[in-house]
């Protein structure tokens, strides 16, 4: 195997071994189901794309997929659907990042949940809590900063995962409505976790940079290193 080859495998486990290690830590409770909570993973989850690109993205599948092998949870194609959002959130972060413009699923992620749950019954008569998801479509446009991109992410998140919820969950229309304003401070707390989390792990990254020169293999996105 080639070192470049098997260094980008190491990063690849590296962060997929810190993402399972984030999701054991919970932060606090998930409105609206029991004994559920949102864990450190919500913030470290999305910046792995922006470090490894298309291999953090992977690292978050398999933290989810490792995560579930070890509690013994079941795998049902559903159940494979839910490992998802994170991932999408992951992409979202390392695209917007690179402000690529051929990068089109970081608006059509949002639309099509908009539209999915648009046309669910329950959506229907909560409609307006899809709106939510215009936000990264219009973080795609607006100037490149990072809380714009930490919300974009998250709310990619949130609108996959919010789909998943109502299609596979029994909700009232009544459960989306109170939701709205926690939603609110719920993603932007996230977001502030996920731009804190980028700093911080682009700044450790750049420190291991000037001692083994791993920005060949990690990408350092040095407007964020701190300077004293």
């Amino acid at each position: 195997m080639e070192k470049n080859a098997f260094r980008g495998i190491v990063f690849l486990v590296l962060f997929a071994a810190l993402a399972y290690i984030a999701m054991q830590l919970p932060v606090f409770a998930l409105a609206g189901v029991t004994g559920k909570s949102f864990t450190l993973f919500e913030f470290f989850g999305p910046v792995a794309g922006a470090f490894i690109g298309a291999a953090g993205v992977a690292a978050v599948g398999i933290a989810k997929l490792a995560n579930a092998a070890i509690s013994g949870s079941p795998m049902s194609l559903i159940d494979l659907a839910k490992m998802t959002p994170m991932m999408f959130a992951a992409y979202y972060f390392w695209k917007n990042g690179s402000r690529g413009a051929s990068d089109r699923l970081g608006i059509i992620v949002p639309a099509a949940a908009m539209l999915a749950f648009w046309l669910n019954p329950v959506g229907q008569q909560a409609w307006f809590y899809a709106l939510y998801w215009l936000i990264p479509i219009a973080a795609k446009f607006l100037p490149d900063r990072l809380v714009l991109r930490s919300l974009g992410a998250t709310f990619t998140a949130h609108a996959v995962g919010s789909v998943l919820f109502l299609y596979t969950i029994p909700t009232a229309p009544a459960l989306w409505l109170a939701l709205i304003p926690v939603v609110a401070v719920e993603r932007g707390a996230f977001a502030l976790g996920i731009s804190a989390g980028h700093i911080i792990f682009t700044n450790v990254m750049n420190a291991a940079d000037r001692i083994s020169g791993i920005s060949k293999y990690v990408n350092v996105e040095k407007q964020y290193v701190l300077r004293f």
